[in-house]
């Protein structure tokens, strides 16, 4: 088994802001009752012509000036994301053509979420680790807002648009994935979703608006149940403790979820990085995206242990614990 290691990052989120005062004037809600129900005070809306491709091109864009990096080798490209430009082609084909990515490279997106980027990155480890690639691009970008239902206030107040992408490649050192944990419960399918083809599924029928539908309550519960035992399976895994770990980096669905996650875990908040506080819920681009504020504001070093987990409908769930070595970076971010 090779060594893997993420070895770049870039971010990603479109200029228009769209803050609670904003959707004070279009549902019945306030800025107090989100942020004290979610933390989230604004988050970004992509335009009428950008779309997640476009997102996800701009982060790509952004790695490659702040790390010095170029993807005319890359071999393989993983775009996780249930926002795609379409049904098909893929986000990656059409990422892999806008970015001159040899067409020798394997493009292909897959669909867990808001658990899409963790699972993205563990593909990205397996194909690196044995050997049959070489240098992988890892994205996780959603365009929510296109699929959000804006007279429905549970759910508008929460999404938001954005992309992280990083680097991942062989080398000879160590392997720098530690360990992960996987799982699905599909019982709970209905409790998030959008609709598609079939109109019914665990026997319940759905709504058919072509918007997402999330039963908020139902995946809390679910939510924090479940990550922070899938949290100890990552360390066991690791033959690691959580006291190792430098930075706990879960999905930003929501402040209230992330809470009771580390109280549970007995892990300090205040070690727990988010995103969500100015940019919502951005589903598979929510764990990119807190790693690199960290990063940014000078919290997140080479050589620190961060965990990750991705959660959301499937009900789909992902960890990955990481030591990072990035290179280091030739030229300062451009403000989010």
């Amino acid at each position: 088994m090779k060594g893997a290691r993420i070895t770049a990052i870039g971010t990603y989120v479109p200029a228009r802001r769209l803050t609670n005062h904003d959707l004070e004037q279009m549902v019945d809600t306030n800025d107090e009752w989100i942020v004290q129900r979610t933390g989230i005070r604004e988050r970004r809306i992509s335009g009428s012509d950008e779309h997640t491709s476009d997102l996800c091109t701009a982060a790509v864009q952004d790695l490659m000036q702040r790390y010095g990096k170029s993807v005319e080798d890359v071999d393989m490209i993983l775009v996780a994301t249930s926002t795609p430009d379409f049904t098909f082609p893929s986000v990656a084909s059409v990422v892999q053509h806008r970015l001159g990515i040899p067409l020798t490279s394997g493009a292909i997106d897959l669909s867990a979420a808001c658990a899409g980027f963790v699972y993205a990155l563990h593909t990205a480890h397996a194909l690196v680790s044995s050997g049959l690639h070489h240098k992988v691009l890892v994205i996780g970008a959603d365009a929510l807002s296109k699929i959000t239902d804006y007279t429905d206030r549970s759910t508008c107040i929460l999404f938001g648009d954005g992309a992280g992408a990083v680097l991942v490649e062989s080398g000879s050192g160590q392997d720098d994935f530690l360990g992960f944990h996987l799982g699905s419960d599909g019982s709970g399918a209905q409790h998030v979703y959008r609709t598609g083809l079939a109109d019914k599924v665990n026997g319940v029928e759905l709504a058919g608006t072509g918007k997402l539908v999330q039963n908020g309550r139902e995946v809390f519960k679910w939510a924090v149940r479940t990550v922070p035992q899938g949290v100890q399976q990552v360390l066991e895994n690791a033959g690691a403790d959580l006291a190792e770990v430098d930075w706990f980096i879960p999905h930003s669905a929501n402040l209230r979820m992330i809470e009771p996650i580390c109280e549970r875990l007995r892990y300090p908040f205040e070690q727990a990085l988010y995103s969500l506080e100015y940019f919502g819920n951005t589903s598979a681009a929510s764990i990119p995206l807190a790693l690199d504020l960290g990063i940014r504001e000078g919290k997140v070093r080479s050589g620190q242990r961060v965990l990750l987990y991705g959660f959301g409908a499937g009900l789909a769930h992902a960890g990955q614990l990481v030591r990072l070595s990035l290179d280091p970076q030739v030229a300062a971010p451009t403000a989010l």
